[in-house]
């Protein structure tokens, strides 16, 4: 046993230390191995010249930056294929680093190396490792800085040339993320990122051939020129025209310290043009809270640093401000939120790198309650809110709640009288809360005077009969719970609410007749599954005039559509069981959208009251068989009977005799069976 542990600590210890790269490359091996040895497969975006090893999530997503792809098979590195046979059977014989650039697709680099004098260092003694762009990569150069460095390639484009190298060999195992190291001109750094999907960057341009080996030292294939790099971040802003106004804001918000200090900061900078499309009142109002004006800049920075080369899908990223953007791709674009507002990217300092945005982001954190419904999915709530005269609350500096609810659960007329507004008025409650600190039984207060109740269920928290229905979000005062109905808040006792419903007439009869007026009428916590008069008029005549004769049969009736505890529909679970005041328990359950007790449909559903909840049903609700005996969910039910004399009678449940004329004919056919 001690063995097979010592063997997996080694094997865990092994997969612990290998390197992204290295896991990607392995990946590719496994993908690769039956086209031959040391074949590796790699994914190629379809219209482009871009491979990329990949892990097993990108491998069966068979996309880049959202892009199709398409496999390729190679050499794995360090080998190459022999004529006639299968695979990448041979080694590659080692070089010195001015032979190997020829053979790894470097053969500009190589030509450079030989016009500014490099050659005779690449190809003699030492150890070096050579971050070589590609000939693509010295093609894509601009025409003016390529003409500048091959006109002086003493100076300009030896220099250029030292700085891609450092004098020691690094393999990519070695290339940590976040190392930087001197380079051969004038001790410059080179900045190495080795993320977490396998791809390894040097100032952000990516390695596409790494650990290539030659004999002294190692070269690995990178897609761009990289320039040396001397300022921080903050510096790179305060010398662009085109970033004077975030300039401006970091200066006030105090961050100036920070991003001329060591870091790995990823900043996604605003330019003029983004401020200036954001309306003038709100930026006004941001720019003159520090704290929101904190809470926008740290929205607009990451805690790490992301090159534009890193990404190959979507990706949340912690951002200063504690929450999370969505830094993606799309093609060549780099994306945020699902949006390519990046105009420029990769401006690299020596603490981070800065990609420009044209559009402005706000955090909810910099929101006022308005702005937090205006950019969610509560359009409706969102106009009868202002309408409501409402929006000095919603835009002010008061600790608020807003309960939002959802556009779909509005129905029929929304013009405003002063009921809508009263309603409005109870949908904000008189502080700032986070759904989190609720607890069941908790009166929250609304602007509007009304005390309303928390009830928190097993999959679901609610607000009288709203439920909460998608995160919190927490704005610079307020905060706002989205919710699934428009609240109802309790207006009287059961009783009361039974009374003003010209639909429970005869229910308010039968209860005054069983004597119950006091219990639908006191303190407590009851649902009631209350019969329609629809419900008593499907009864038989005869039955009902028995039914209404009788005080105590009636009672127990009515007792069975009582359960004990307030459950509204929100609160409903796949099947939920209610202990009633009389008999067995209730079943519910929810389907197509509708409420189900007894497999009896609710007609209506959480006519709130102030000790409890009704529930229109438009059918008397009966026992339901024995379980063994349901065949079908949705089989008849009972016939009507109370739920005392379902308990006492000997034709009802497992007592009566057909019940058990059927287990003894059953017990019957099983014994001959068995003989």
């Amino acid at each position: 046993m001690n063995v097979c542990a010592l063997v997996l600590a080694l094997v865990l210890a092994v997969c612990a230390a290998r390197s992204p790269y290295q896991a990607v490359l392995q990946h590719s091996r496994i993908r690769g191995r039956q086209q031959g040895p040391n074949v590796c497969a790699m994914q190629q975006i379809i219209g482009s010249d871009k491979k990329y090893f990949t892990n097993c999530k990108q491998w069966y997503h068979r996309k880049i930056c959202g892009k199709p792809t398409m496999t390729t098979y190679e050499c794995c590195p360090g080998y190459e294929r022999i004529p006639g046979e299968k695979g990448c059977p041979a080694a590659l014989p080692l070089m010195n680093i001015y032979n190997t650039l020829g053979g790894v697709g470097a053969t500009t680099t190589q030509l450079y190396s030989d016009r500014a004098k490099l050659r005779d260092e690449i190809e003699g003694p030492g150890s070096f490792t050579f971050f070589a762009p590609s000939d693509k990569a010295w093609a894509a150069l601009p025409t003016e800085i390529l003409d500048a460095l091959v006109s002086n390639v003493n100076i300009e484009l030896l220099n250029a040339l030292h700085y891609h190298m450092v004098n020691r060999r690094l393999t990519s195992e070695e290339l940590r993320h976040g190392s930087s190291f001197a380079s051969m001109y004038q001790g410059f750094h080179v900045h190495i990122h080795h993320y977490s999907n396998g791809v390894v960057t040097v100032n952000c341009g990516r390695l596409i051939k790494p650990d290539q080996h030659a004999t002294n030292g190692i070269v690995h294939v990178v897609d761009r020129v990289i320039t040396a790099i001397s300022n921080n971040v903050q510096t790179l802003i305060d010398v662009e025209d085109d970033l004077e106004t975030l300039r401006t804001a970091i200066a006030a918000a105090g961050l100036t310290t920070m991003l001329e200090n060591e870091g790995q900061y990823t900043i996604f900078a605003p330019t003029n043009e983004a401020f200036e499309k954001i309306p003038p009142e709100t930026l006004n109002r941001i720019l003159a809270d520090p704290v929101a004006l904190r809470d926008l800049l740290n929205y607009h920075i990451l805690k790490q640093m992301q090159c534009a080369e890193s990404i190959v899908s979507g990706t949340p990223m912690e951002t200063l401000q504690g929450t999370t953007l969505e830094v993606g791709c799309d093609g060549d674009q780099m994306t945020l939120n699902g949006k390519a507002i990046i105009t420029k990217k990769d401006q690299l300092g020596t603490n981070g790198v800065v990609h420009y945005i044209n559009e402005l982001l706000i955090p909810d954190s910099a929101k006022t309650l308005l702005e937090l419904a205006e950019g969610s999915s509560v359009a409706t709530a969102t106009r009868l809110f202002v309408e409501a005269g409402l929006s000095p609350h919603l835009t002010g500096s008061e600790a608020l709640t807003m309960l939002a609810p959802l556009d779909d659960a509005f129905r029929g007329s929304l013009t405003m009288t002063p009921d809508m507004k009263k309603l409005m008025a109870n949908h904000i409650l008189k502080e700032q809360m986070s759904s989190k600190s609720l607890y069941h039984g908790q009166e929250l207060e609304t602007v509007g005077g009304l005390k309303l109740r928390v009830f928190v269920y097993r999959n679901n928290l609610c607000i009288e009969n709203a439920c909460i229905a998608a995160h919190d979000k927490t704005g610079r005062f307020g905060s706002m719970f989205t919710v699934d109905s428009v609240l109802t808040p309790p207006m009287g006792t059961i009783m009361d609410v039974l009374k003003a419903d010209d639909r429970f007439s005869l229910l308010v009869g039968a209860i005054q007749t069983a004597g119950m007026t006091e219990l639908l009428n006191q303190q407590g916590a009851l649902t009631f599954f209350a019969p329609t008069n629809d419900a008593f008029n499907a009864l038989p005549k005869a039955e009902l005039n028995k039914l209404m004769r009788n005080r105590q049969e009636l009672t127990d009736v009515l007792r069975y559509h009582l359960g004990e505890g307030l459950l509204v529909s929100g609160g409903l679970g796949s099947h939920t069981r209610l202990k009633c005041l009389q008999g067995d328990k209730l079943e519910l359950g929810l389907r197509n959208y509708t409420v189900y007790v007894n497999k009896v449909p609710v007609a209506a559903t959480d006519l709130m009251a102030t000790n409890g909840v009704v529930h229109a049903v438009h059918s008397i609700i009966k026992p339901l068989p024995p379980k063994v005996d349901r065949e079908q969910a949705d089989g008849p039910a009972a016939p009507l009977r109370s739920a005392s004399s379902s308990r006492g009678d000997s034709r009802s449940f497992r007592n009566d005799e057909l019940f058990q004329k059927v287990i003894r004919s059953r017990s019957s056919r099983t014994m001959n069976q068995s003989q």
